[in-house]
């Protein structure tokens, strides 16, 4: 029988971190021990407040049914109280929130809310695939504003074409931005807002990195700024160390939460309630956090020093789990990704050029850079700050 492939799918490129597992799988069938920063999934435990509740949670509802497709009341008043504590937003857990199987599915199915065919999907470059590929999938036409040193990883609103903007719907953000790990600086807020408010753009801004950063003052939410036609994504897989538990949140304008939870309805069946239990607790709980940012920078601050050793360019990041270099002279990410998979140096990264998307003139900016992925154990990230040092300067 000939299988033959949807349009959509045949012409989708591969995920860019599935192309890196595949590669340090290579590495340890032929017998390396890669020290691997490619995939931005936490290896530390999940936090034991958190497994004690579900592991509660799962006796507790023993007779649970299928999970509500919108979260349960009790994880939604957690989620408004989190907002309050944290960013100081009140937010109306019945109207304006609503929870999602983590962050991903969350942002590649959004777009099906307001894009038709043709309309236009303002996107970052480099950022998050699932930005782009859920506008594909919506049918919508990605439009990629480059986020580069120069600009300060800022979207440079003034420089998107009218012709562009007049088909647009929806704009997508991402502070702290991965993989840049910069903090948007608080006169951003406004400023996009207003923007948005002019074109008729909808702002979808990506938080999921909002409770790891390493500057004196938090970052803030978009949702201190304004309201109106916002919708903020949230998860608990970077903050509490849940990539496996898949929970995370939307809150925001209460008519983009309303088209979101008609969506949600249709494809899926929400995330198990034992798991919100678990959420509940870590939402609770600030002590697991702060001890999570320490480890963060305590790594930030073992391999900064080493990429820079070895000619690269990498200011330290405000924020995220991440560090963005601009690799050594002379080489494109790609090169530089290809020369730390060689065995003997077994140090896994992401090139850049799979981060970013082509923009309109087919430059792309990721092509000079690479991304690290802070999340082998400190013991590994000194290790593999030794073995870049001996890779490329013979200490």
């Amino acid at each position: 029988m000939d299988i033959r492939p949807s349009r959509r799918i045949a012409a989708l490129p591969g995920y860019p971190f599935a192309e890196v597992d595949r590669m340090v799988a290579e590495l340890k069938a032929a017998g390396h021990a890669p020290i691997d920063f490619g995939v931005g999934d936490p290896t530390e435990p999940t936090p034991e407040v958190v497994r004690r509740a579900v592991q509660a949670g799962v006796d507790a509802r023993a007779r649970d049914g299928y999970p509500s497709y919108i979260g349960a009341p009790e994880f939604r008043r957690a989620v408004s109280a989190f907002m309050a504590r944290r960013f100081g937003v009140e937010v109306d857990p019945g109207r304006e929130v609503c929870a999602t199987i983590g962050s991903k599915e969350a942002v590649f199915q959004f777009p099906n809310c307001l894009i038709d065919p043709g309309d236009v999907v303002l996107c970052p470059s480099p950022g998050y695939p699932p930005y782009n590929r859920g506008t594909w999938f919506a049918g919508g036409v990605p439009w990629h504003y480059p986020l580069t040193a120069a600009n300060g990883f800022l979207p440079d609103l003034d420089a998107i074409p009218a012709d562009v903007l007049a088909k647009a719907r929806l704009i997508w953000v991402n502070y702290p931005n991965s993989p840049a790990g910069r903090v948007a600086p608080d006169d951003f807020w406004p400023r996009l807002l207003a923007f948005a408010a002019r074109h008729g753009l909808v702002v979808a801004s990506d938080e999921a990195y909002s409770e790891v950063y390493f500057t004196e003052r938090p970052p803030r939410s978009i949702l201190e700024f304004g309201r109106d036609g916002v919708i903020v994504f949230q998860s608990l897989s970077k903050r509490s160390n849940m990539t496996c538990h898949r929970v995370g949140w939307v809150v925001g304008d209460a008519r983009i939460i309303d088209l979101f939870k008609k969506l949600k309805t249709n494809v899926d069946s929400g995330t198990a309630t034992f798991i919100q239990d678990g959420a509940i607790a870590a939402l609770a709980d600030e002590s697991h956090v702060a001890g999570m940012r320490d480890l963060y920078r305590r790594k930030r601050d073992v391999l900064v020093p080493a990429l820079r050793d070895i000619g690269c360019d990498v200011p330290d990041p405000d924020a995220t789990l991440y560090l963005w270099p601009r690799v050594p002279e002379g080489m494109d990410g790609l090169a530089f990704a290809k020369r730390l998979l060689d065995p003997s140096v077994a140090v896994v990264c992401s090139p850049g050029p799979a981060l970013g998307e082509p923009l309109a003139d087919g430059t792309n900016p990721g092509a000079l850079h690479a991304r690290f992925a802070l999340v082998p154990d400190l013991e590994q990230v000194e290790q593999a700050a030794v073995r870049l040092r001996r890779a490329f300067k013979g200490a």
